[in-house]
């Protein structure tokens, strides 16, 4: 499978290599694309820093990977991969591997990730997806589990490979050295984790994050994951709501 690897981290990101390393050890052909600096909260935005459409791409070493080429891409991850699908660093893609994020991807506000925002686009391009995100949560441990979230994504990919051309799965895995089996949940209406607006009272206003009051709801990839589970959703891109009356 051709692969592309990218996130929203950016190029320097210890979770994007250790994916990179992932999916080279599952035998698949890999070509690294991803932000020249973090892009984190950018949807499937197609901003780029250049002039007159220009975008500036710059090749890279990866760490043990001297034979998978690595471009930081002045760009957010979503013209990072619609830029891919159209041949930018290669042959387009079969599959477009997003992450390891360094946090949670849960709920509605999943709109809002730019490691979604890249899954989602690839699959508007053709491709399958599979976003990958680890819950270090509001007070991060010095060292991640990065491996713990490759390992568990690497339970998904020959599945991923098999679904039909557009799937999207969303996977978020809990940080810890060893985790259980892979759930299937539904997007809950909102996470552990929320965005809260403070006004500043001059016009300006603050934007912070705040741990969730009240109980997450049953079932939902918010409430599994809490609960310490590795959680994946099935994501559908833009389509159109055929059942509103107008």
């Amino acid at each position: 499978m051709r692969t592309l690897i990218t996130n929203d981290d950016g190029i320097g990101s210890p979770g994007l290599l250790a994916l990179a390393r992932g999916a080279v050890a599952h035998g698949w052909t890999v070509v690294v694309a991803a932000p020249a600096a973090e892009a984190s909260g950018t949807s499937a935005g197609l901003s780029a820093v250049g002039d007159g459409g220009r975008v500036a791409v710059e090749r890279r070493d990866l760490p043990g990977l001297p034979e998978v080429p690595a471009h930081a891409v002045a760009a957010h991850p979503g013209l990072i991969a619609l830029a891919a699908a159209q041949g930018a660093f290669g042959e387009p893609p079969d599959v477009v591997l997003s992450g390891v994020n360094h946090g949670a991807n849960v709920g509605h506000a999943v709109l809002h990730s730019g490691t979604v925002g890249a899954a989602l686009t690839a699959s508007l391009n053709g491709a399958r997806a599979l976003a990958v995100s680890l819950d270090v949560g509001l007070d991060p441990r010095s060292e991640p589990h990065w491996d713990t979230a490759v390992a568990v994504a690497d339970t998904l990919l020959d599945r991923l490979a098999e679904l039909p051309a557009g799937t999207v799965l969303n996977l978020n895995v809990p940080d810890r050295a060893e985790v259980g089996a892979v759930k299937r949940a539904g997007l809950a209406e909102f996470g552990s984790v929320r965005s809260h607006i403070q006004n500043d009272g001059d016009g300006a206003f603050n934007l912070t994050a705040v741990v969730a009051e009240g109980d997450l709801p049953p079932g939902s990839d918010a409430q599994l994951l809490a609960e310490g589970h590795p959680t994946v959703t099935a994501l559908r891109s833009v389509t159109e709501d055929a059942d509103l009356v107008l």
